[in-house]
């Protein structure tokens, strides 16, 4: 039976609590108007309007998330509504269930279909490539 228990404790259901133990939290129901900054990665399932920066860290917008901001991090994942810019250092990710309106810039943005855009769109600037003449 000792095995049984050893084996219920995986390292992995450690790793899922040291997750939510990293990860700031804005739940379903919850409404926030202004600023947010957040030195940790942000998940965001209720409602914001404001502007949200994270930083170097990641920001996921859940599906049933509306955000009326610009939004300001590493990485964003959108799932949700969001109404207003999207910039990231690394990627936007974009669901199915997820919409923008408004102007993204990264340097990657993955976009599932299904999803939604209504703005200008600056992507893969990083990838450009010198060439160089002997």
């Amino acid at each position: 039976m000792r095995n049984q228990t050893r084996t219920n404790s995986s390292p992995a259901g450690r790793s899922e609590v040291e997750e939510r133990r990293t990860t700031a939290w804005i739940g379903h129901g919850v409404v926030v108007e202004g600023r947010i900054t957040s030195s940790l990665d942000l998940r965001i399932d209720g409602n914001v309007e404001g502007v949200i920066e994270v930083g170097n860290h990641v920001l996921t917008v859940g599906p049933r998330a509306a955000v009326k901001a610009n939004l300001v991090a590493r990485s964003i994942l959108i799932s949700g509504a969001v109404t207003g810019n999207v910039t990231a250092t690394e990627r936007v990710d974009l669901q199915a269930t997820g919409s923008i309106e408004g102007d993204i810039s990264a340097p990657r943005l993955l976009m599932v279909d299904g999803a939604f855009v209504k703005g200008k769109v600056n992507a893969g600037e990083g990838r450009k490539t010198k060439s160089h003449s002997g």
